[in-house]
């Protein structure tokens, strides 16, 4: 890919981090072992666990749990009426059958959604977003993305187009390409 060198300004913000750290102590001992992949598996990896912690942070001062959040905003992005079945937020949020009852049940106990009888299939649940649910997510959405770019405020606008294009080449190569 063209443009992966590091700029004079980008060059001056790399500084050494854990992951270098860790890479260096593995070259030191085992100097017959490439390991350039934990470079990039082990800073996404910390990485990953730095943004949930600030994403935490942010839920928790609106009352929410991350995974809350997420509920939430998988019924309000599906469109009016802000209703999916038990089934598809099982797909979406990848937990157990298990925890997505009791997660509908903790946001049902806080007024956040309601469950309702399928019309067409009697045997399906579907879990619809109270006015008070959509109210939390509509407000909750807007810091969230202000939250998010903070945490991608190091970037320029080209180097984020390059980090998204190199993120979805993994995606796509390891079959993450849809959300059920």
């Amino acid at each position: 890919m063209e443009g992966l060198a590091l700029g004079a300004d980008q060059a001056a913000r790399a500084e050494r981090d854990a992951v270098d750290e860790l890479t260096a102590q593995w070259e030191r001992e085992r100097p017959d072992v490439d390991v350039s992949p934990m470079g990039v598996i082990g800073r996404v990896s910390r990485l990953s666990r730095v943004f949930e912690r600030r994403l935490k942070d942010y839920f928790a001062t609106h009352g929410l749990e991350p995974w809350e959040f997420d509920v939430l905003a998988s019924l309000r992005r599906s469109g009016a009426p802000y209703e999916l079945t038990a089934g598809a937020l099982l797909k979406s949020a990848m937990v157990t059958s298990g925890a997505i009852t009791n997660r509908i049940d903790r946001l049902e106990a806080k007024g956040l959604v309601r469950r309702g009888q399928s019309p067409d299939d009697r045997r399906s649940v579907r879990v619809r977003l109270t006015d008070e649910g959509l109210k939390v997510v509509d407000d909750v959405l807007v810091g969230h993305i202000a939250n998010e770019e903070a945490l991608l405020a190091p970037l320029s606008p080209m180097e984020r187009e390059l980090l998204i294009k190199l993120l979805r080449m993994l995606l796509v190569e390891h079959g993450d390409t849809s959300l059920g």
